[in-house]
C-alpha cells in the first residue's frame, strides 16, 4: 500500500491479510498512479494479483482525454443509433483543449460575448491552476507564452523531444462555466459519487450508495469571478477559507441532499435527476470501453464530480482515478472506510462470491455487459418491468446485507 489513513487502516484490519515489505512478494497493491506508470510494464505480475488501477486509466480521468472520448462516442452513437440516443451524451459543457484548439475556442467565444469560461490544467487536481474569465485579454499572457513555444518548435524543429517536453506549455481545457448552478442556502455545491469498475471487457460497474455534496463557503455570485471560495467546491480549496469551520466542514451526505431535493421538488423529479446521473456514469464508461486496456488483474475506484443546475440537470465536471481517500471529519472517515471495505469485498481476493451478486455491501451492480435490473436473479425484471438497480442516496444498510450475504455462502 502506498497510502496512509483510511486505505492503510482498512487493509491492515482485513482478517487474514498481512502487509508486505518492500522486497516481499505481494498479492494486492493499492498504489498511486505514478507507481503504475513507472512499474507496471517492468514487473512480472501473477494471474491472481490485484492492483487498483487500469494501465491507461487516464483515458477517462485526464480532462482533455475524457472530453475527446466523449465527443468521439457521441458521434459514434449518432451514426449507429440516431440523434436522440446521441443527445443522451449532452452532459458535459462545451469544451476545448488549449493550445491545440485555441482557434476553435475563439470562434465559439465570439458567438456569445460576455459568457463566463473556466480554465483547468489537465494534469492537476484539488483546484490548482483553475481560473474563470470573460474576456480574451484575460488569457492573453497564457496564450502568448503557449503559442510562442509551440511555434518555435513547429517552425525550427530545434532540440530533441525530451527538451520539447520540458519546454512546452501546460495543456489546459477551457469549458463553458455553468452560470446557473443549483444553490442551497445561496451556496454552490457539487457531488462526489463513487463508481467501481472491475472489468472493461465485458464492462462491469458498481455504484456506491453513499457519497457527499461539497459546498462552497461563500454565497454564489457571478460578480466576483476571481474568488475561488465562491466558485470552486474542492475541499482542498475550501478548508483554506477564512471562515472555514473544521468541525462542521463543508459537506452533506448524499442521503441528506436527496431528502432535501425530494422535499423541495417531489419524488418524480428527483428520480429523473438521479436516473440522468446513472446515464452519465454508464455513457462515460462506454466512451472509453474500447480504449482502456482491460486487464483482469486491475480494478478502478473512480470519483465522479457532478454539478446540478437550476433546472435539475446534472453535468459531468470530471472523473478522478485517484479520488481523495483522506478524511476531513469522523463522518468522512467512516464513509471512506466503509467504501474501501466494500471495494475489497467486491474485488473478492478471498474468493467468497459466486459472481451472480447484484449487491455487495454499499455497492449495487449497475452494468454487467448490459443494464442490471432490481430484484430477483441477475437481469430479472420486476413485475415484468425493467427497474434499474441503482440506489444512490438511498438507505445503506450495508452491515445487515453483508451479514446475510456471507452468512448464506458456503464456508
Amino acid at each position: 500500500c502506498g497510502f496512509s489513513g483510511p486505505v492503510l487502516d482498512v487493509l491492515r484490519c482485513r482478517p487474514g491479510w498481512q502487509q508486505a515489505r518492500n522486497e516481499e512478494e505481494w498479492d494486492f497493491l493499492w498504489c498511486d498512479v505514478s507507481w503504475l506508470r513507472e512499474n507496471f510494464d517492468h514487473v512480472y505480475l501473477e494471474e491472481h494479483v490485484r492492483i487498483c488501477h487500469f494501465r491507461n486509466h487516464y483515458e477517462l480521468s485526464r480532462k482533455n482525454y475524457l472530453v475527446k472520448n466523449l465527443k468521439r462516442f457521441r458521434k459514434q452513437l449518432e451514426r449507429e443509433a440516431g440523434k436522440l440516443e446521441a443527445a443522451r451524451c449532452d452532459f458535459f459543457p462545451k469544451t476545448f483543449e488549449l493550445p491545440l484548439e485555441y482557434h476553435l475556442f475563439v470562434e465559439e467565444f465570439r458567438k456569445k460575448p460576455g459568457t463566463t469560461w473556466i480554465m483547468k490544467p489537465v494534469g492537476r487536481s484539488q483546484g490548482k491552476g483553475i481560473f474563470l474569465f470573460r474576456k480574451l485579454k484575460d488569457i492573453f499572457d497564457w496564450k502568448m507564452v503557449s503559442m510562442t513555444v509551440c511555434s518555435v518548435w513547429e517552425i525550427t524543429g530545434e532540440g530533441d523531444s525530451s527538451q520539447k517536453d520540458e519546454t512546452q506549455i501546460e495543456t489546459y481545457v477551457v469549458q463553458r462555466y455553468i452560470e446557473n448552478p443549483y444553490l442551497i442556502g445561496g451556496r454552490k455545491f457539487d457531488l462526489r459519487v463513487y463508481i467501481l469498475v472491475t472489468s472493461y471487457s465485458p464492462l462491469k460497474a458498481w455504484l456506491y450508495r453513499d457519497g457527499f455534496a461539497r459546498f462552497s463557503s461563500m454565497r454564489f455570485t457571478l460578480n466576483s469571478i476571481d474568488d475561488h471560495y465562491v466558485h470552486l467546491t474542492n475541499v482542498a480549496v475550501q478548508k483554506t477559507a477564512p471562515d472555514y469551520d473544521p468541525e462542521k466542514g463543508c459537506k452533506w451526505m448524499i442521503q441528506q441532499l436527496r431528502q432535501y431535493l425530494t422535499a423541495r421538488h417531489g419524488t418524480g423529479l428527483v428520480e429523473v435527476l438521479f436516473a440522468d446521473m446513472d446515464n452519465i456514469f454508464i455513457k462515460s464508461l462506454q466512451s472509453v470501453q474500447k480504449v482502456i486496456i482491460s486487464d483482469k488483474r486491475c480494478f478502478e475506484l473512480y470519483g465522479y464530480d457532478i454539478l446540478i443546475d437550476r433546472d435539475l440537470k446534472p453535468w459531468l465536471l470530471e472523473v478522478n482515478a485517484s479520488p481523495s481517500l483522506a478524511a476531513s471529519s469522523q463522518e468522512d472517515y467512516e464513509l471512506k472506510c466503509h467504501l474501501l471495505e466494500d471495494t475489497l469485498h467486491v474485488v473478492d481476493m478471498e474468493g467468497r462470491l459466486t459472481g451472480k451478486e447484484k449487491r455487495v455491501g454499499g455497492f449495487d451492480l449497475i452494468w454487467n455487459d448490459g443494464p442490471v435490473s432490481r430484484g430477483g436473479n441477475l437481469g430479472a425484471l420486476v413485475n415484468g418491468n425493467f427497474v434499474a438497480n441503482t440506489h444512490l442516496g438511498c438507505f445503506n444498510d450495508r452491515k445487515k446485507q453483508l451479514k446475510e450475504l456471507f452468512g448464506n455462502l458456503p464456508a
